[in-house]
Formats: C-alpha cells, structure tokens, sequence
C-alpha cells in the first residue's frame, strides 16, 4: 500500500456555542461557495459542548479571531493510505481498524498523536507538521510514501527523514478514561455535489437553528446527544446525522448504503483529552482490528467519536469486551496515536451487539 501525503496544511479549532453568530457568514461560504476562497479541506462537527471545524489555510483566512474561537497551536498534515494505486472510497475503503496495526500503532509507539476523520469516502489521518520526519521514519518500511505537490505525487525520500528522529520513549501508564454511548442512532451518507443546493436551507436549519442550549463537557446525557458533522473535502461531501434528523431531509438525495443500516456512537472522554495523549484511538481499533472490523472514527477539539464497518462471527468476543468496559464505565487505552478532545466511534447497530456493518455505498 501507498501513504500520500496530501497538499493540505490543516488548523484545527473550537468555536463556542454562543458564538456561532459570529461566524455564520464565512461558514455559509465555506459550505456553499468553497470555490470563493479556493478551500479544498472543510469539516465542521456540532457536539454538545461546542464545534470543532477543521479546514485548510485558504478556508482559516475567512474566520475572524475573537474570544468564542480557540485555535490549536499546531499546523496538521493530512495523510491518506492508498490501495492498489487507488485511494479508497465507499465500502472499499481501508478503513481506520484496517490500518491501525500498519499506521496507528507504530505511530502511537514513537509518541506520534494523530487526529482521525473518517468521512463516507475514505479515512484520514491528521498529525502534526512538526512531526512529519518521525512519521515518515517510523512508516517507510510498511508504505511506499508520496507527498502531493501541485497536484503530482513524488516519491518521499525516506533515507534523509532520520535527522532529528527521536526513539521511542518508556511506555507510561495507561489512562483510563469514561465511555458513553447514547441511544439515538446516526447515518452516515453522501450527497452529489451538484444537489447539494437542493438541501441548502435544511442544512442552513439543522446547523444554524435547530441546536440545543449549551452543555458543559461531558455534560451529555446518555438517551440522546447532539451530534452532526459535514465534510467537504476536494470536492467530496461526507454528513453524519442522527436518524431524526434525517428524516427532515429529502430521502431521494441522501445517498447511503441499500441496506440502510444506522449506527451507534461511542464518546471516549468525560474531560478534554488534550492534543498530545497517545492511545485513544487504538484502545478500540486495534481490538477490532484483531477481529477484522473496520471502523469509522471522528476525532473533536474536546473528545473522540468511533464505528465499525464490517461484521465477522469472531467479533462477539471483542464486543462483550467492550461491553465489559462500558458498563464499567471505563477503558484503559495504550499509547497509540490520537489527537484533540473527544473521539466518537460509530459502530453499526445491525447483527453484532455492539458492533457490526459496513460502510454505505451507492
């Protein structure tokens, strides 16, 4: 497999509830009219607590600094594993579980966090610029790695990546953070670009005037969470949103699987997890991985949100596992790759009892 190293230079970001006033302007033009100001890496996520947007320098240039905007300090390169010479989309995609053991986790063990956004088309991976020489070190013996310059992909020259190359540090203790899992259940679909005009006032509704009050973190209760996300990435739209919401929009322009599976969220984190723990992630990819189901994670300014894609008879060991720690209340992550706050996975609801089914497709 190949890791390409997209042209995308990613700030990440919180934008507080009360807010978002402010920013309904430039985040209009960031959703309809991306053409406007030439951003090509756009990804807005509503959680309780706040909104987490993540989007190229071009889209950064449109948001004003104020008070209800807090910025990450680090500039985030976006990584893509491509099979076959082709990167993957739909059912076909490699998937964060698929890639944890090849990716994730030998990031995790040279101290490497990385930030995860799943989108219906594929799965990206984020970390940051500064540690680009020990991703490419710690990967070049797995992937043949391209960088994507003015649209060409040239080889990674991995024998000059070594300098400053710092060996894995003693692994630290574990940390153990809450899990939640809400009852509403969520889509994860597509719509054509050229549609996208046609739902334009819906979105506008759901994202600017449907949203509940404020909740501090961790605040959320466990019967329902607010929860929605829409990514527009090199022209490719992405929306995750529960199933009550769906059924506000057209059906016949929401393109998902044909067996309409919906999916279960889980949040890892009752408190900011912070940008530079290692281990979120993997504490439920690579237990997945190891009973080949594919997930689907996105990663917030505050928490971590994870779902599996494809069911196998082996996974009801690893779900009554996780069950196990869910109803505990806890899971005791390693040290491998994670990023920002808050990850939520979305696991599918179909055979297995916690997680099952694959990504949609059309």
């Amino acid at each position: 497999m190949d890791l390409h190293i997209l042209e995308h230079r990613v700030r990440v970001l919180s934008l507080a509830r009360r807010g978002l006033w402010l920013y309904t302007h430039p985040l209009l033009k960031l959703l309809f009219l991306p053409q406007r100001c030439r951003c090509k890496f756009f990804s807005l996520t509503e959680t309780p607590e706040d909104y987490t947007i993540m989007l190229d320098e071009e889209g950064f240039k449109e948001l004003p600094p104020s008070e209800f905007m807090q910025v990450a300090d680090s500039t985030w390169l976006v990584l893509s594993v491509v099979s076959n010479g082709r990167a993957p989309s739909g059912c076909q995609a490699t998937g964060v579980t698929k890639i944890a053991r090849s990716v994730i986790a030998p990031l995790a063990e040279h101290h490497v966090s990385v930030l995860m956004l799943s989108t219906y088309q594929t799965d990206f991976i984020l970390v940051r610029e500064r540690d680009l020489p020990v991703v490419i070190h710690t990967l070049a013996g797995e992937f043949d790695i391209y960088k994507e310059e003015n649209g060409e992909s040239i080889p990674v020259p991995c024998d000059d990546t070594t300098n400053g190359f710092l060996k894995p540090k003693s692994a630290s203790s574990p940390t153990l953070h809450p899990v939640q899992s809400p009852q509403n259940r969520f889509c994860i679909l597509t719509v054509a670009p050229d549609t996208l005009p046609a739902i334009a006032t819906m979105l506008i509704d759901v994202l600017f005037y449907s949203h509940s009050p404020p909740k501090e973190p961790g605040a959320a209760e466990l019967d329902s969470i607010t929860f929605f996300s829409f990514s527009l990435i090199e022209g490719y739209i992405s929306i995750v949103m529960d199933a009550e919401t769906q059924k506000r929009f057209p059906s016949d322009l929401l393109l998902t699987s044909s067996s309409g599976e919906l999916w279960r969220m889980v949040r890892i984190g009752g408190q900011p997890l912070g940008f530079d723990e290692c281990g979120i992630v993997a504490q439920i990819a690579e237990p997945l991985a190891a009973v080949d189901i594919s997930a689907y994670y996105i990663s917030t300014f505050n928490f971590d949100h994870a779902s599996p894609r494809r069911a196998s008879p082996r996974s009801s060991s690893c779900c009554r596992s996780a069950r196990r720690a869910a109803d505990s209340g806890q899971l005791s992550p390693r040290r491998v790759a994670a990023p920002g706050t808050l990850l939520v996975a979305f696991l599918c609801s179909g055979s297995c009892p916690v997680f099952s089914g694959c990504r949609g497709s059309h």
